[in-house]
């Protein structure tokens, strides 16, 4: 077994990544205040070609020094967009015909295991502030929640990782388990 050197990688350049079909989904990131969970989730989408990043409220928007630190790049190959706020921006994807689910611990929310992406049809998840979560205003205006199963005793994870975990699982059931 032998360690491959970046150049075997098959990297995409930022107009293979921009040319390339994307995976049909959109992440919103509300109120998030980390910048490095910013970074993180460019990085997160460059890797499974997600086709946009919505910034909304308070959440920090590129160029900056530290979401660089760890997008290391990415903000330059993803598709973003700043909004002042994610309520309208909800129902603007919803007039769309995007569906839009929180990533939240709610009543009757679907576990990821058992979420099936709609056949032929695009989807935004919210992921929100790194205490608060998902607005209640904007549950309201979802077509849904999403839950990742927690066994342990903080029934919490870093956005950054949430947001791996639940496009890792969506991108898997779109692209190897149909």
């Amino acid at each position: 077994m032998r360690k491959l050197d970046n150049s075997e990688l098959d990297r995409k350049t930022v107009d293979g990544f921009k040319e390339a079909i994307k995976t049909p989904v959109i992440i919103i990131l509300d109120d998030v205040r980390s910048l490095h969970n910013i970074g993180s989730v460019f990085r997160t989408a460059d890797a499974f070609l997600i086709e946009k990043i919505f910034l909304c409220g308070i959440t920090a928007t590129p160029p900056n020094k530290e979401i660089h630190k760890t997008a290391l790049g990415a903000t330059e190959t993803v598709s973003w967009e700043h909004r002042e706020s994610i309520l309208p921006l909800i129902t603007e994807l919803q007039t769309a015909n995007i569906s839009v689910y929180a990533v939240e611990q709610v009543e009757d929310a679907i576990m990821l295991q058992d979420f099936e992406m709609p056949a032929g049809k695009k989807i935004a998840l919210i992921f929100g502030n790194e205490v608060f979560g998902v607005s209640q205003d904007a549950i309201v205006l979802c077509n849904g929640t999403i839950e990742i199963p927690q066994l342990g005793s903080k029934h919490s994870l870093n956005i950054s990782v949430s947001t791996g975990i639940v496009i890792w699982d969506l991108f898997d059931k779109i692209n190897y388990r149909r």
